[in-house]
């Protein structure tokens, strides 16, 4: 009997080990080994294909802090950032409109949520024809009697940013709207009930119940945010290949690399993406940790 246990604890422990070792082994081989090279051809010249490179220390890092060229497109990511808010604001509304009894309220959470299920490469598409001249927007505007305001939506550089960041709401709101539904929805019913008795409306219970219950729910989706636009991509990058003072970090640490043969400079430039996002997760870490 006791061999026995021995054996089932034995097979225990390797079954453990079997299952654990292959996930452990790919994020080695996939995530932290990727990093560490990284780092290294960040301390080197390296121009992606020769097969010798010259140690350069942290030339690369003070290239990319000290030249303007490289470090103030993170300017663009400030429209990113402001619709950020934009975003939550729709989400949130919606979130909490449906969070009560409405008409249709399955098909309006699937309308909302719809365009986050969407490929990034599909929605960049979809608002190229958009924005295009003549294109869906133009055509609403002129059966609205707007033809007048007709913009180049995507060359005028006063206004292409905005039209990217408005495609990133689009995109990006049904994911909110869905963790603040979840988040209202585990509040408990009896406090609306109790509510309701005391002659509260929907807004009283908004600003009462529902947004001091989900406040940190609130916080982490902004600071979501604020990592998301540090690390715009996919967007700009297929509506209009960074031109035109679209360009955002990641864009240009991709051209650095692959279009001017940069790569260590490149592999400087993801460090220190990497770096702001960490530190904004601390932070957001310790802002929504328990206070004892």
């Amino acid at each position: 009997m006791h061999k026995m246990k021995m054996s089932q604890a034995a097979e225990k422990r390797l079954l453990i080990v079997a299952f654990t070792i292959i996930p452990v082994l790919l994020l080695l081989t996939f995530s932290y080994y990727p990093l560490v090279k990284m780092f290294q051809y960040s301390l080197t010249d390296w121009n992606g294909y020769s097969p010798h490179s010259n140690f350069v220390g942290l030339d690369n890092y003070k290239t990319i802090l000290t030249k303007p060229t490289y470090f103030t497109v993170f300017k663009t990511s400030l429209y990113y950032f402001i619709a950020t808010f934009f975003q939550l604001g729709i989400a949130l509304l919606f979130a909490t409109i449906l969070s009560f009894k409405v008409k249709f309220a399955n098909f309006w959470k699937g309308v909302l949520f719809f365009p986050y299920l969407l490929n990034g490469v599909a929605i960049g598409f979809i608002f190229l024809y958009f924005y295009k001249g003549g294109g869906t927007l133009d055509t609403v505007l002129e059966m609205l009697g707007l033809g007048d305001q007709i913009q180049l939506w995507l060359g005028n550089r006063e206004i292409n940013n905005i039209s990217l960041a408005f495609t990133s709401v689009w995109r990006y709101t049904g994911f909110n709207f869905l963790v603040f539904l979840g988040a209202i929805q585990s509040i408990n019913p009896e406090i609306y009930e109790a509510a309701e008795i005391d002659g509260a409306n929907r807004w009283n219970q908004f600003i009462y119940i529902i947004f001091p219950s989900i406040r940190k729910i609130i916080f982490l989706n902004i600071i979501l945010g604020v990592s998301g636009s540090l690390s715009v991509f996919d967007i700009p990058y297929i509506m209009t290949g960074g031109s035109n003072g679209t360009t955002t970090f990641v864009i240009q640490t991709i051209d650095t690399a692959f279009k001017y043969n940069k790569v260590g400079l490149a592999s400087a430039m993801a460090i220190i993406l990497l770096v702001i996002v960490i530190v904004v997760t601390l932070v957001q870490r310790y802002a929504t940790q328990e206070r004892k």
